[in-house]
C-alpha cells in the first residue's frame, strides 16, 4: 500500500489538518472529493442512512463525515490521545518500533458493533501487523461512543510468511460467515475464514506469530513487477468480486495506481477476470486507471446508499490525486456504480452534484 509513502509529504498534510479540521468544503465545489489528504478511503452508511462515515490512513485513523458527499467534517481520529501517544497501541509499536502512523482502514458493522481493521508497518517491510478495534457506535455525541483495542489480528515476518500483512478487509456473506482479505506485493493477496465473532483466524500456525492456518492466495503479478495490493471483496447475487490496486500508488502525478477485478463463485476463489484469467495466476480486467485530471486511482472500499429513492444504489470509494493540485496527497473521491445484464459493472464519473440530487437512471452527466 505504501511502498514508497513519502513522510514529508505525510507531515505536510498533518499540519494541514490541524488547520483545517473540523469543517472541510470541497474547493470545487459540486465533486464529491475531500480535499484533503485522506488515502486509502473505507466508508459505511449510518443506520437510517442519513449520512455517510469515511475512514482513513493518517497518524491515528482519520474519520471523516457527511450527508451529501460535498460537505465534509473530520470527527475523530483513532488512537490519537493520551492513551496512545504513539498514534496506535503500545502492542503495536512494540511489534514495529519504527512505524509512524496507522495504514489502511477497513470497517465494517458485524455483531451489531462497528469493527474497524488496521495495519501497522514501515515503508517497503514485511514486517507487518494487522490490529482491530471496535466501538458500539460512531456517534461520536453517543454515551456509549468507545473504541476497544482488540489487539493483533494476523501478522508478517520475512523469515516465516510469503505474505505482507496489510491492507485488509473483511466480507460478510450472506450466511453470517466472515472471511478477511490482505496482502500487498511479495506473493499477492491472500484471504481466509475468521471467526464470525471476534473478527480473527480461528487457528494460528504453532510459534510465536500470529500466523493463520491454512490461508489461500487469491491474486498475484508475476516477476518482475509484484505491484498488486488493497483487497476489497463485495458479493452481488451469486458471485463475489474482487478489487485490487496495482502500480505505484504515491508518487503524486508519476503514480501508475489503478484498478483491476475478476469474480467469483466461491468467496474464497478463484477469482477470474473478464477474459476468463485466473486472477491468482496474475489476471485482472482494468476497472480504473489514471486520466489527465486524476492520477494514480486506486485502493477503494464500496458501499451502498439504502434509502429509497432515485440516489439509492452502489458506490466506490477510492483515493487519487488531482493533476493539478498534487500537494494536496491522495484526494478520497466517490463514483456511482452501473451494473449491466452480465454481472458486470462500470464507474461512472465522480460525484458532481449533492447526493439528494443524483438520479441513476441518468447515466450520462
Amino acid at each position: 500500500m505504501l511502498q514508497q509513502f513519502s513522510f514529508v509529504r505525510f507531515f505536510f498534510s498533518l499540519c494541514l489538518y490541524l488547520v483545517l479540521s473540523p469543517i472541510l468544503h470541497s474547493e470545487s465545489p459540486g465533486l464529491a472529493v475531500i480535499p484533503f489528504d485522506t488515502p486509502d478511503p473505507t466508508a459505511i452508511q449510518t443506520p437510517d442512512g442519513e449520512g455517510l462515515y469515511v475512514f482513513s490512513t493518517g497518524r491515528g485513523i482519520t474519520i471523516s463525515y457527511s450527508t451529501n458527499f460535498i460537505d465534509w467534517e473530520h470527527t475523530d481520529r483513532i488512537f490519537v490521545g493520551t492513551q496512545f501517544p504513539d498514534a496506535m497501541p503500545g502492542w503495536a509499536k512494540k511489534a514495529i518500533p519504527n512505524a509512524r502512523g496507522i495504514w489502511a482502514p477497513d470497517v465494517v458493522l458485524l455483531n451489531n458493533r462497528y469493527y474497524v481493521y488496521y495495519s501497522v508497518s514501515t515503508m517497503g517491510s514485511q514486517r507487518s501487523v494487522i490490529g482491530l478495534v471496535t466501538n458500539k457506535t460512531l456517534d461520536k455525541t453517543s454515551p456509549d461512543y468507545q473504541w476497544q483495542d482488540e489487539g493483533i489480528v494476523l501478522e508478517s515476518h520475512p523469515d516465516y510468511t510469503d505474505y505482507n500483512a496489510i491492507d485488509s478487509a473483511l466480507l460478510v456473506d450472506n450466511d453470517g460467515k466472515t472471511y478477511l482479505f490482505w496482502g500487498s506485493y511479495w506473493t499477492g493477496l491472500k484471504a481466509i475464514e475468521v471467526d464470525s465473532q471476534t473478527g480473527k483466524p480461528s487457528r494460528y500456525r504453532p510459534g510465536e506469530l500470529k500466523i493463520p492456518a491454512d490461508y489461500v492466495s487469491i491474486a498475484s503479478r508475476p516477476e518482475p513487477d509484484t505491484s498488486i495490493e488493497a483487497a476489497y471483496v463485495i458479493r452481488r447475487g451469486k458471485y463475489y468480486y474482487l478489487f485490487t490496486s496495482r502500480g505505484s500508488c504515491c508518487d503524486g502525478i508519476k503514480s501508475t495506481y489503478h484498478i483491476a477485478i475478476g469474480r467469483s463463485e466461491k468467496p474464497l476463489g478463484p477469482y477470474v477476470d473478464k477474459e476468463g484469467q485466473r486472477m491468482d495466476q496474475g489476471g485482472g480486467s482494468v476497472l480504473l486507471s489514471g486520466t489527465e485530471k486524476w492520477k494514480g486511482p486506486g485502493h477503494n472500499g464500496f458501499f451502498q446508499t439504502t434509502k429509497d429513492g432515485k440516489n439509492k444504489g452502489d458506490w466506490i470509494i477510492l483515493h487519487a490525486y488531482d493533476a493539478q493540485e498534487p500537494a494536496k496527497g491522495r484526494l478520497t473521491q466517490i463514483r456511482p456504480v452501473y451494473w449491466n445484464t452480465s454481472d458486470w459493472f462500470t464507474l461512472g464519473e465522480v460525484l458532481d452534484v449533492p447526493l439528494e440530487q443524483f438520479d441513476f437512471s441518468v447515466k450520462e452527466r
